[in-house]
């Protein structure tokens, strides 16, 4: 499998956006918690939500990968691993108030993921809130879909 690169721009209404199975079945009203909302991620085995420091459209870089890729920890605010199932091939993401239906589209091998969430610039926003330069990566390999695991806490 030849690595994937998706430079994508979402709506991340509510503070977020899903990455997920093409045919997610996590029940996305509650993956919250005040743990989750403090890390910024919530999970389910399908479905992956990213919490963003923007209400507005926020840029994401979306990687597929043949194997874990090398870890470049400096350059992020925050770095998350958990694991990800995409039994039906089709990986999607869109903001959590957009319809899943007109979600981009991606074709992977299915089974399940490694998956490893990166913030980056999160205390680099205007003083209302709705500019900024924060960047988010969520980069995807195939391996056991494991617990959440945060590698790198953002400093506040």
């Amino acid at each position: 499998m030849q690595t994937q690169l998706h430079r994508l721009n979402l709506f991340a209404d509510y503070f977020q956006f899903y990455v997920c199975d093409g045919h997610f079945e996590t029940n996305t009203s509650t993956l919250w918690d005040e743990v989750a909302t403090d890390r910024m991620l919530a999970a389910g085995s399908d479905l992956v939500a990213v919490g963003t420091a923007r209400n507005m459209h926020v840029p994401l870089i979306l990687e597929v990968h043949h194997a874990e890729p090398a870890s470049d920890l400096v350059e992020w605010d925050q770095v998350i691993d958990c694991g990800l199932l995409l039994p039906s091939g089709t990986l999607i993401a869109f903001g959590c108030t957009e319809n899943s239906d007109e979600a981009k589209r991606f074709s992977v091998q299915p089974g399940s993921y490694k998956a490893r969430v990166s913030y980056a610039n999160l205390n680099d926003l205007s003083a209302d809130g709705l500019e900024g330069n924060d960047l988010y990566r969520v980069q995807l390999w195939p391996g056991e879909a494991g617990s959440i695991t945060v590698v790198k806490r953002r400093s506040i």
